[in-house]
């Protein structure tokens, strides 16, 4: 018995240093895209702030000027390119949410993957001979 659970662990260890392989690869990459994502989240907050001063100021502008002159399609444009900043900003929210449950499952399968290549140590140590 002790036999057959050595040669099942030796079998699948192989396998096992792949996948350790594959995920400590993956892991920096998915940690390295967070933290991209965070700051572009960063920058659309910053530039969705930018446009609604904009949009204020030439509020004001339009509303204190002595010539006539039509800001309002300017305005809806800067506000058309906010909500396009804001659904942009959604976007990443969801991308940033779905990398760090991928991180945190990778974190999850290298532990028991570790556990696994831990308690085959202990099997593989042990000689098959005794009982």
């Amino acid at each position: 018995d002790k036999m057959a659970a050595t040669a099942l662990v030796e079998g699948s260890s192989g396998n096992d240093a792949v996948a350790e392989g594959l995920l400590d690869l993956l892991r920096p990459a998915i940690q390295q895209l967070d933290l991209h994502v965070n700051s572009v989240r960063k920058s659309q907050v910053e530039l969705r702030e930018h446009i609604d001063g904009l949009a204020t100021e030439l509020c004001r502008i339009n509303e204190h000027q002595k010539v006539a002159l039509d800001l309002d399609p300017y305005v809806k444009k800067l506000l058309n390119a906010r909500r396009r900043v804001v659904l942009v900003n959604n976007i990443l929210q969801n991308a940033q949410e779905r990398l760090r449950r991928l991180n945190h499952n990778v974190a999850k399968e290298t532990a028991r993957r570790k556990t696994i290549l831990e308690t085959s140590g202990v099997f593989a140590s042990r000689s098959p001979s005794k009982p």
